[in-house]
């Protein structure tokens, strides 16, 4: 829930949060306080006009932090969040063709045999151009 000690209430205070709500996000608060922005004139003052909001449950996620020691030259200072991925196997297939084998030269032939095959006299408008960039696509697709 979003409380007024973040931020003053408002009339968009309650549009904040059913958004918020909506969405399945809750309001991160930093591990450690401070302002968030750095007034650049005395008749300001310094201020949490930044927000974070997380999934609810914050799983996977750390509690963001200020860090206000690098904010210059900006105003505002970083707010960083750690986000913990999960170290999975993940299966990666690599298609190669062994250098200057028989099947690279089959393989650069039909390339460009494709290419070649392009009519790029039919330029003349954007949309030809799009129906050639796909036409190309083809043909290292198909190659």
């Amino acid at each position: 829930m979003i409380t007024s000690e973040w931020f003053p209430y408002t009339s968009h205070t309650d549009d904040l949060i059913t958004i918020a709500d909506s969405l399945g996000l809750e309001l991160s608060h930093p591990s450690n306080s401070g302002p968030i922005r750095f007034a650049d004139n005395s008749r300001d003052t310094n201020s949490v006009i930044d927000l974070v909001f997380l999934p609810l449950g914050n799983t996977g996620f750390g509690q963001h932090m200020l860090y206000s020691e690098i904010h210059k030259p900006s105003d505002h200072i970083p707010l960083i969040i750690e986000i913990g991925i999960r170290e999975i196997n993940t299966d990666i297939n690599i298609w190669s063709i062994k250098k200057d084998s028989k099947e690279e030269k089959d393989f650069i032939t039909l390339l460009v045999r494709g290419v070649q095959s392009l009519n790029i006299s039919a330029i003349r408008s954007k949309a030809n151009l799009e129906t050639l960039v796909q036409q190309l696509a083809s043909v290292f697709k198909n190659t």
